[in-house]
């Protein structure tokens, strides 16, 4: 197959401050601006020489794309991982879906079983804010075949979150069958699948959430048992309440940075896994460690890319035992109720993100995937 000399791709050429979007773009232009310049566009679907291919390559074109909190702090340059490889000019994004177009013929694949050509494919690369996604067979582990009974949007909007969040659990020693845990950030994307997660392990899931009594309503529908109000006073004891006794949680599930009020909740002897700070705005939380020894509680903090590159067959594992859990059903996307088409879209996608507007996971339709394939059965 021929493929062209250029493609379009969401790309970083220097860190922003404030995502916008503007009514003035142009067709083809998404937009970040910093505060302080509101007439440069920082940020726009830009031609970019299309990525070199060599024998050992997987070549994936996108047709799903969807925008995390990490996303958000890679664009700002607040994300630990932008001293190391997110660093400008790169390209935007992890989490796709899309269709094979060119598989590895010179080298061993990774983990993952053979793919072939026109295979549709979901998971998580750096720089997946394109039309095309060039991976090297042995870096492919994150990329899976598309679970059975699951559209490509729906395999797109869960990435690498369930995958995260099983590994989570799992770095606190799992969910006992009966156990109270509590969901920070749980109307987000890793948060929904850690509910979902934590009640398909046998737990009793109590979940964070706004004011919204659609995010309340949506959360009780995957599983959560209890919502909190995150936005009133004394919350955390509310979570205490409604436990076994009062005593409190058995592991926080922490992806927003809560790491003070995650412990005021813990019963003792209780976890803390923290996960992120997606709440925090790259202001990274200061914690007292007397709250630690009071509970004689234990806080662990769990990174999946890191956990992948140290230890691939954990997470290989990881990856099929949450693929099993999506094949019996305890799994279901959660995808956000607006319509997103295009790469022009990203900025208007990661605003409603920054805005706190999204429950579960924003996905925009880069590619129409029946047109892709008849395309290529015609060649």
């Amino acid at each position: 197959m021929t493929f062209p000399s250029t493609q379009k791709a969401i790309h970083i050429p220097a860190f922003v401050d404030v995502i916008t979007t503007a009514k003035t773009l142009t067709k083809n232009t998404c937009t970040y601006k910093h505060a302080h310049k509101q007439n440069h566009a920082d940020l726009q679907v830009s031609a970019l020489p299309f990525p070199k291919t060599t024998p050992s390559t997987l070549l994936i074109r996108v047709t799903h794309i969807s925008p995390t909190h990490v996303d958000l702090l890679y664009a700002k340059g607040l994300h630990q991982n932008n001293r190391r490889h997110a660093k400008p000019p790169f390209t935007l994004g992890m989490d796709f879906a899309g269709i094979v177009v060119k598989v590895p013929t010179a080298t061993p694949h990774s983990n993952n079983t053979d793919f072939k050509i026109n295979d549709k494919v979901y998971g998580s690369a750096f720089g997946a804010f394109a039309q095309f996604i060039a991976l090297d067979s042995k870096s492919a582990g994150g990329v899976r075949r598309l679970p059975r009974g699951l559209s490509m949007r729906d395999a797109c909007s869960i990435g690498a979150s369930g995958a995260t969040g099983l590994g989570s659990w799992l770095r606190a020693g799992g969910v006992k069958k009966g156990s109270w845990v509590l969901v920070t950030g749980a109307t987000g994307g890793l948060g929904v699948m850690a509910v979902q997660i934590a009640k398909a392990m046998g737990g009793r899931v109590i979940a964070l959430v706004g004011k919204e009594k659609q995010k309340t309503d949506m959360l009780k529908s995957i599983g959560a048992e209890v919502c909190v109000r995150y936005d009133q006073p004394g919350w955390e004891d509310q979570v205490k309440e409604a436990t076994d006794g009062g005593e409190g949680v058995d592991i926080v599930y922490d992806s927003v940075g809560m790491i003070e009020s995650g412990l005021k909740c813990c019963a003792y002897g209780g976890q803390v896994v923290v996960v992120g700070f997606a709440g925090r705005g790259g202001d990274i939380e200061k914690v007292r460690a007397n709250r630690v020894l009071l509970k004689s509680a234990a806080v662990l903090g769990y990174r999946f890319g890191e956990h992948g590159r140290r230890d691939p067959e954990a997470v290989a594992r990881i990856w099929r035992d949450f693929d099993g859990m999506v094949a019996d059903g305890s799994i279901k996307a959660v995808v956000y109720n607006v319509k997103y088409t295009g790469l022009d879209d990203v900025s208007r996608a990661m605003l409603d993100l920054a805005e706190r507007k999204v429950w579960g996971r924003a996905v925009i339709t880069v590619a129409d995937e029946d047109e892709i394939l008849r395309d290529r059965s015609k060649l």
